[in-house]
């Protein structure tokens, strides 16, 4: 895998192809935009028509330039830029920024420059960002390598948020949004068609960046799976959380989001399991990225996040009680002796959590010292939410306000703690300057706060087992029967319930006595998937006439069904009795490879969609996480007096099932095991049915 060159964000020179001495042009704007910001690198305008561009001399071409740049920006049509590019990697340029549309984006003749010019690129070590990039900032160096006006829309100061976006204008957006909540970024990228570079490379150099601690993504589709999963690994290392709004989830937001920027859209329900997988908070709006994104910048993740309230209006309690148990927010109550001390300073109080002090905690200063202690100490909460709203906008009631919170938060530094209020900007830039993150509704303030303690579960989780090994997998050329599916999972430690393939009646009558009653009889045939759509599986057989009965009938309805299908004969397999109906399956997702997925049988996973996702491969601790995070969960777990099911042997099958897709390489299209019986407790669980495809290699 190639590096991305530390000069692309810190570049300690710049040339610009395609200059222009009109700073509103887009060949004109980044030389602008960098005198306006100090940047203290040199800047090498390229422009065959003029001597000078902006006040700066100027060159008449790639070649005549008197050093090699660290980075060149690339504004021509697209009809130059792959003679641009060749010009650039003879003179050896580590990396350039690409500003001109017109290739893979809007498809045809364009695909096949772009390939053309990464080609180019490749072959000389160049990195390339875009093309159809907005470009990319360091406002801690004053590099904007942009033609965007996010600059100019409000003020500009370097923060420590790293933001990256494949769409250049909505990137601007969101960069203009988070600065108008006063998170100003570290770095910005807009990485457009990703030819080369990729949200993943970007996000690996911002996490190498000592001037980024939180990271927030804006993808339209993930055109490098690998790369990212890789990148966000890191981060998780580094624990620099990050912040995700991946779009696209709607058949029509990807089809928008393939004709954007040329991306793969791949299925949503994956993606999302990915993040959380990786640790990431994935947000669907802008307001929630900037609303989490800010609160982490405080740097303070809870690992046992609870949320301590206190708050003078009963009703905000309420809500907030609300949106913390949808999001699975803990609010334990405070201690009865704390809650019995609180009543005696104010009778008319609510002590449990939230602590609803009525109006009386402002009209009475000298209750907010001993209130808010004992919720951090006594209480133990990690973090504390203050609902006092626009009462903490007044200057006389702010002053208090800020003093007594002061005295806890230098106390017990190590908690987050967060205001909702409202009141002149001014005010609540103090509060926010003195270490509370001001919201201005309930609501949003209980997702940003849930956000931290997801992130800090993560960076505090062990490293899960490894995942099983299993033996060499040899794909056959086609689609296998069940019997053969079986066998083959069988060799990768996926047992399935005593059976055999029988091609004639009499093997099928001998089986039936060697494996014993009752039976279930299956129509054996590669090109029939769905058996017991065209009733081509007997349940309940009992005896040996029954076998022989039920084989005759199989072959005539499959004859009936599908007359050209190949029948290779019956299954005879032990009819298991009792156990849940579970099902667990693999399919090859365009972005991340083989995913595996779980789930209860029947109307749960047909109607309710109550199934879970996980990239393969993993081992049983993974796996057994997974059975428990369904809401059907409980039904495995003995819920009504039911037998517990055998979890270890269910997690083991997943995981080994997990290690079987990862192993079989990229010809392995799906499988489904569906049901998979989990038996009660120590009698294990087995694959009832089994199908396995098979497809060409990529």
């Amino acid at each position: 895998m190639l590096s991305t060159p530390d000069c692309l964000l810190n570049p300690r020179s710049v040339a610009i192809i395609g200059a222009s001495d009109d700073p509103g042009r887009i060949g004109g704007r980044p030389i602008a935009t960098m005198l306006a910001m100090g940047y203290a690198g040199r800047l090498l305008p390229v422009n065959p028509n003029r001597p000078t561009v902006q006040g700066l001399p100027a060159y008449a071409s790639i070649a005549d330039l008197p050093e090699v740049p660290d980075v060149a920006i690339v504004a021509v049509p697209a009809s130059q830029v792959i003679p641009t590019i060749q010009a650039l990697a003879d003179r050896g340029v580590p990396a350039a920024i690409l500003f001109s549309a017109g290739f893979a984006e809007v498809g045809g003749e364009g695909v096949a420059m772009q390939a053309e010019m990464v080609a180019i690129a490749r072959r000389a070590g160049m990195r390339l960002l875009g093309p159809n990039s907005l470009g990319m900032a360091n406002l801690h160096i004053g590099f904007i390598g942009s033609f965007s006006t996010f600059a100019s829309a409000v003020p500009i100061r370097p923060g420590r948020v790293g933001i990256v976006s494949q769409s250049g204008a909505y990137g601007s957006h969101l960069v203009v949004s988070a600065m108008e909540a006063g998170v100003f970024p570290s770095s910005i990228v807009m990485t457009g068609n990703e030819a080369d570079l990729t949200v993943g490379d970007i996000v690996r150099l911002l996490v190498a960046d000592p001037n980024t601690d939180v990271i927030a993504l804006y993808s339209e589709g993930i055109n490098d799976g690998d790369g990212l999963v890789e990148a966000l690994k890191a981060a998780r290392a580094a624990q620099k959380p990050v912040v995700m709004m991946k779009v696209g989830r709607s058949e029509v937001g990807g089809a928008a989001a393939r004709s954007h920027t040329a991306s793969i859209a791949g299925d949503d329900a994956v993606v999302s399991a990915v993040l959380d997988e990786l640790g990431v908070v994935r947000v669907r709006t802008t307001e929630e990225m900037v609303d989490i994104v800010r609160l982490a910048s405080r740097g303070i993740f809870p690992t046992e996040n609870t949320l301590g309230v206190i708050t003078v209006s009963g009703g905000a309690g309420v809500i907030v009680s609300d949106v913390a148990e949808d999001l699975g927010l803990p609010m334990p109550e405070m201690p009865a002796a704390a809650q019995a001390r609180m009543l005696e300073m104010l009778p008319i109080c609510s002590p449990r959590n939230p602590v609803d002090t009525t109006a009386q905690f402002i009209n009475d200063p000298s209750l907010i010292t001993p209130f808010t202690e004992a919720m951090v100490s006594e209480g133990g909460y990690r973090t504390v939410l203050g609902f006092f709203s626009y009462a903490a906008g007044s200057p006389a009631v702010a002053d208090t306000l800020l003093e007594q919170l002061g005295f806890i938060r230098a106390r017990y530094p190590d908690r987050l703690y967060v205001l909702v209020a409202r009141g002149p900007a001014e005010t609540m830039a103090r509060y926010e300057a003195a270490g509370f993150t001001v919201f201005g509704d309930p609501t949003r303030a209980v997702m940003a706060i849930a956000a931290m303690g997801h992130f800090g579960r993560t960076f505090a989780a062990s490293a899960p087992a490894p995942a099983p090994q299993v033996p060499a997998i040899a794909l056959p050329m086609e689609t296998p029967t069940e019997a053969q599916a079986k066998q083959l999972l069988a060799d990768a430690g996926i047992p399935s319930a005593p059976e055999r393939a029988c091609a004639d009646v009499e093997t099928a009558v001998a089986a039936a006595r060697e494996i014993g009653f009752p039976l279930v009889l299956k129509i054996l045939s590669p090109d029939i998937m769905h058996k017991s759509e065209i009733g081509g599986v007997l349940l309940d057989v009992r005896d040996e006439a029954a076998v022989r009965n039920g084989f005759a009938l199989l072959l005539e309805r499959a004859h009936n069904a599908a007359p050209q299908a190949r029948i290779e004969g019956v299954l005879v397999a032990k009819q298991l009795i009792g156990g849940v109906e579970c099902i667990m399956g693999i399919n090859r997702d365009p972005v991340f490879g083989p995913i595996a997925m779980f789930g209860l049988g029947g109307v749960f996973v047909e109607v309710l969609k109550d199934v879970v996702f996980h990239r393969c491969p993993f081992g049983p601790d993974v796996a057994e996480t997974m059975i428990r995070s369904i809401k059907g969960a409980p039904l495995l777990l003995g819920a009504r007096g039911r037998p517990v099911a055998d979890i270890p042997a269910l997690a083991r099958a997943l995981s080994q099932l997990s290690a079987f897709a990862a192993a079989a390489g990229p010809r392995l299209q799906s499988v489904d095991l569906n049901p998979v019986l989990a038996m009660p407790a120590g009698e294990g669980a087995y694959a009832v049915d089994a199908v396995i495809e098979i497809g060409d290699a990529p």
